[in-house]
């Protein structure tokens, strides 16, 4: 268990967030499909989790994460106590990082590693691609050399998947931009910001329409089969045009600079405050009643 932890550890800053838990599988000697050691690693992780709140203790954390960490720790106790068999590899990439307290929670539905790197090499194969030559500019111009902070999605709860949940999460992430200076800002990683999604799929063009109007800025990562399969798992429209070959899914990195993700932030919040002045000032005056 130490020699599992701290290799999860070492490997924390590298782009795969995934590292860690196949770190963590070299030391078990098995992969996560194994059904045989399904125990083995629910109880790792259980193991972990005892120890987590006197970690993030010593955490600079703000308010917005130490808020979501209830409802992880809640829905990850159950899992744990009744799951069985094999663990499902992707569950269990994020299960390492939260459990060593490598990620944070965000909101119900995402994590956020606290180390990730942005290299050179994808703005400029954006560009030897003939997306268009910003992104190395803007990288540099964030520092992009430095430590980012990285969002993921987790599919066992996507109630906050939609523009108030994203919202929580990026100003969680402004929060920790504001406690670490260090940090130069925010980014993801999926199909789902692919520009051609404006028409295919409006509903999603929030994902990166908002943080595109506010200082982010998007770096073309490619195509891939694992990205054409999350594309096409939740529409029937999507599924038809990628199997009629009239959409193939590409992965982009949308990346948010620290000076305007948190300007962004600050402007969200007293956006947030003056909507919950106008909703008291009414529950006072009886123009509306209270759920509660």
């Amino acid at each position: 268990m130490p020699d599992a932890m701290m290799a999860a550890i070492a490997a924390a800053p590298h782009w795969d967030f995934e590292l860690c838990a196949k770190k963590v599988d070299e030391a078990i000697g098995t992969t996560p499909d194994d059904a045989e050691t399904g125990h083995l690693r629910r109880g790792l992780i259980a193991t972990w989790l005892l120890e987590l709140p006197r970690r993030i203790a010593s955490y600079n954390l703000p308010p917005e994460v130490y808020e979501a960490y209830p409802v992880w720790l809640d829905r990850l106790s159950e899992e744990l106590s009744t799951g069985r068999g094999a663990y499902d590899p992707d569950h269990w990439a994020k299960d390492v990082r939260f459990a060593s307290s490598l990620s944070v929670p965000g909101s119900r539905t995402h994590l956020i590693d606290l180390t990730s790197p942005i290299g050179p090499g994808q703005p400029l194969r954006h560009v030897t691609g003939g997306h268009g030559f910003a992104p190395p500019i803007r990288w540099l111009l964030a520092r992009g050399w430095r430590e980012w902070l990285e969002v993921h999605t987790d599919n066992r709860d996507v109630s906050d998947f939609s523009p108030e949940g994203w919202n929580q999460t990026w100003l969680a992430i402004a929060g920790l931009l504001e406690r670490y200076p260090g940090l130069v800002g925010g980014f993801g990683s999926s199909w789902f910001y692919d520009p051609p999604l404006a028409k295919i799929s409006p509903r999603l063009a929030y994902l990166r329409e908002e943080p595109l109007k506010h200082g982010a800025f998007l770096v073309h990562q490619g195509t891939g089969e694992i990205h054409t399969q999350r594309a096409a798992a939740k529409s029937a429209t999507r599924r038809a045009m990628i199997e009629a070959g009239e959409y193939t899914p590409r992965s982009w990195l949308l990346v948010w600079p620290r000076r305007q993700l948190l300007k962004w932030a600050a402007a969200e919040r007293a956006r947030q405050m003056r909507v919950e002045a106008i909703i008291e000032a009414a529950e006072d005056t009886g123009a509306i009643v209270s759920p509660a």
